[in-house]
């Protein structure tokens, strides 16, 4: 079974997100949103099907990430996120929430080995 299949997203706490985009925006050269920037490329070279790396700052004291006191969280793309956690139960994994389903795709949280939060999704 395939767990995680590549990087969702990348999360950041920022003292100030508006300001920090703009900077990437203008430095760096970003095509920002108001979620942060979405950097798309394709599942395979041979591939026509496009996925998608979410990269967003948030505020400096979003309680987004916690139990974590990390100031990031990563996403991971996953397959089959209901097998992927049943999975993870069995080994003991810290499963934080339930199961979202949104229009772009499955969410749920967990802990890593240190008590970091991590985000999975199935993308939909």
């Amino acid at each position: 079974m395939k767990r995680v299949t590549g990087i969702g997203g990348i999360f950041f706490k920022s003292k100030d997100p508006k300001k920090i985009t703009e900077w990437y925006q203008k430095h760096l050269g970003l095509n920002t949103n108001p979620y942060g920037a979405t950097f798309e490329w394709f599942e395979d070279k041979n591939d026509t099907q496009k996925a998608q790396t979410q990269w967003s700052p948030f505020p400096e004291n979003t309680q987004y990430f916690a139990p974590s006191q990390q100031a990031f969280m990563i996403n991971y793309r996953v397959e089959n996120l209901e097998k992927l956690v049943e999975e993870l139960k069995k080994e003991g994994v810290t499963i934080l929430d339930n199961i979202e389903t949104y229009d772009y795709g499955k969410f749920v949280h967990i802990l890593d080995g240190e008590g970091n939060k991590v985000e999975l999704w199935e993308a939909i």
